[in-house]
């Protein structure tokens, strides 16, 4: 199948059920109540925690967020006359938030907890402690809310280094793969490739669930790739380091000869590196892509092979004063 770019998506909000659903058993979470509240929208994939907002200080407050009740929101509401407590938990719960989470095993006391569910918001808690349950649930939310695109193509780790090979249908692309999963490599995804871009710094890739340890090899079929070559030629998702694009060399307009001119390859706005190789009969392309993986992991840590070749080159000439 031709390699073809798909148009990205971003999801604007997630459902308090979906949230908890995904994540109840990593977050530690549990109803205290009912599910009434779980159709109530998150809208914004971080956390918040109404310490001031118990307080009566409305300003600037970010309603669009899990609401987090630890340890001090909690010892406050303790401490104050019944009247008090009720009336600000209820100035909380009247706006509009998606859920509440009570950490470090705490409850709610069944006064509040009414309040929250005549509002229908639905009321989760945690063993953990607010920062970490904070920071675990941040990470979660963001992979939920971050963009996503496909792309065609496989995806595999090479050493450490994940690689996206793309081309036109018939250019070799299975083959190549084959190859290197033969060498020690790991599949991702074979044909379509999803990409999420984490806080726009890093594609995180993945195969849809359905095809997923497979590969569509031409003569052959589909074959289970672990099965065949065992549990270490399998991830489940990589982050993306390089993009090869294998076409013929009549396709490509100028080949590289020394790897000076770095291109870059565009998904969701974050520029990948990107190589171009000739196919022609009789070339390993397998050994080609895996070359150009270790070449880009050495790139990672600081050694760029074309870069020092060619400070060494000017440095000679410079020396022997070669005009």
């Amino acid at each position: 199948m031709a390699s073809k770019k798909r148009s990205g998506k971003q999801k604007n909000n997630l459902s308090v059920g979906e949230f908890y659903n995904n994540n109840c058993d990593e977050l530690g979470l549990s109803l205290q109540g009912s599910d009434i509240g779980f159709n109530r929208l998150i809208k914004e994939p971080t956390i918040n925690r109404p310490g001031l907002v118990l307080a009566g200080f409305f300003t600037y407050f970010a309603f669009r967020r899990i609401q987090v009740i630890g340890n001090s929101e909690n010892s406050y509401l303790k401490n104050l006359p019944k009247d008090q407590r009720i009336k600000h938990f209820t100035n909380l719960c009247s706006r509009k938030i998606p859920c509440i989470v009570i950490s470090r095993g705490h409850e709610l006391p069944a006064d509040l907890l009414q309040i929250a569910e005549k509002h229908e918001i639905s009321v989760l808690k945690t063993d953990m402690i607010s920062m970490k349950f904070i920071n675990a649930a941040t990470i979660r939310l963001e992979w939920e809310f971050a963009p996503v695109t496909s792309e065609h193509g496989c995806m595999v780790d090479v050493q450490g280094i994940g690689v996206m090979v793309r081309g036109d249908s018939g250019s070799g692309k299975s083959e190549c793969v084959l190859g290197l999963i033969e060498r020690g490599a790991s599949l991702v995804a074979d044909d379509i490739i999803k990409y999420r871009a984490i806080e726009g710094r890093e594609l995180i890739g993945t195969s849809p669930v359905t095809g997923r340890f497979h590969m569509e090899v031409r003569g052959i079929g589909i074959i289970n790739v672990p099965a065949i070559f065992g549990v270490a030629s399998m991830r489940v998702e990589k982050r993306l380091d390089l993009v090869v694009s294998l076409k013929a060399s009549n396709k490509i307009d100028n080949i590289e000869r020394v790897g000076i001119r770095k291109k870059k390859y565009d998904i969701l706005g974050i520029k990948v590196p990107h190589i171009e190789l000739p196919v022609a009969a009789g070339r390993d392309m397998a050994s080609l892509v895996e070359v150009a993986a270790l070449d880009q992991k050495l790139k990672s840590f600081g050694h760029d092979s074309a870069i020092e070749f060619e400070e060494k080159l000017l440095k000679t000439i410079s020396e022997k004063g070669i005009n």
